[in-house]
């Protein structure tokens, strides 16, 4: 465990775990991720989400308890050196520097391709150097405004389900569960839906800042999880209810689609700055993510020791 004099401090309640875990899950990807894996399974959608969940949920457990065990900042880098000796740990947090360092910049231009695709690059630089800033105010900020990003994605979402299930186009008989695309096409859903749900791990990585991780965040991975479960199986239905399979398959905004398919084209703004609100929570958990990894592994020396410094009004990296 690090020194006090460098360790960050515990203030985030199941409530804000809970919360940084939803902002991490309910992101871009449920605008973005329902078509591929709807072309991909056909009919067999809502049974390839079932599939994800349930390898969703063991993944999360294990980093529950890994958690609750290693409650530092660091995530998969110190479960790795703790677990299976430094070398593993050296590799896996370079591993997840560097692949959530490229998600931060292709979640930026995904901000940006919302907001003003013209300025794609300009927008997603202001939207990283926005949110640093922040992230720099301490984790109770970062924490609010994630209540934020979720409550307003949520809201969209809602507006969503209850546009597409009260319209006239809306028909069960569409749902069509089936196998028809196969085992195999199942599991391709299946694995492009899961990454949907792989941000259930920020909350672990944050765990040194959590207050009595040994309990919060068993508690909280699961229920951030279910909650997912649940806001993506109504959206699923919903967007399937209106679309079909085929409709959602080749749709390359699904859930533009779905509510103009509706007759409600007026929610079609609204999705819109939903997606890109939820872009800007998914960059966010990432941002949180990375420094926390930086700051574990700067401390191990394996990055410059000058990363390892926490500052002493907010207790943040910087």
């Amino acid at each position: 465990m690090p020194q006090s004099s460098t360790a960050l401090r515990r203030t985030l309640g199941l409530g804000d775990a809970v919360v940084i875990g939803l902002g991490s899950m309910i992101g871009a990807g449920i605008f973005a991720a329902l078509g591929p894996a709807a072309r991909a399974a056909g009919p067999g959608l809502l049974l390839g989400l079932a599939i994800a969940a349930v390898v969703a949920y063991c993944n999360a457990m294990s980093s529950a308890r890994l958690a609750a065990l290693y409650p530092a900042s660091g995530g998969t880098y110190v479960y790795g050196r703790e677990r299976l000796g430094a070398f593993w740990g050296y590799l896996a947090g370079w591993s997840f520097v560097v692949g959530k360092t490229a998600s931060c910049a292709a979640m930026a231009l995904t901000v940006g391709a919302y907001v003003w695709p013209a300025q794609a690059h300009a927008v997603g630089v202001a939207a990283v150097v926005a949110l640093s800033a922040v992230i720099y105010g301490g984790v109770q900020k970062s924490a609010w405004l994630t209540r934020v990003i979720v409550a307003v994605v949520l809201g969209v979402l809602a507006s969503v389900v209850v546009g597409c299930l009260g319209s006239d186009a809306s028909d069960a008989g569409r749902l069509g569960i089936g196998l028809s695309s196969g085992t195999g096409g199942v599991l391709e859903a299946a694995g492009l839906l899961f990454f949907a749900f792989a941000g259930y791990a920020r909350i672990a990585t944050l765990g040194e800042e959590v207050r009595d991780p040994g309990r919060t965040i068993p508690r909280a991975i699961p229920l951030a999880l279910g909650i997912t479960l649940v806001v993506y199986a109504a959206v699923s239905f919903a967007v399937l209810s209106v679309l079909g399979p085929g409709g959602l398959g080749h749709a390359a905004a699904p859930l533009v689609e779905a509510v103009r398919a509706a007759g409600v084209p007026g929610l079609v703004p609204v999705v819109r700055v939903g997606a890109a609100v939820a872009a800007l929570g998914s960059l966010l958990a990432l941002i949180l993510g990375v420094s926390r990894t930086t700051l574990a592994m700067a401390r191990d020396r394996h990055l410059p020791g000058a990363l390892a410094a926490v500052h002493p009004r907010f207790q943040v990296p910087h």
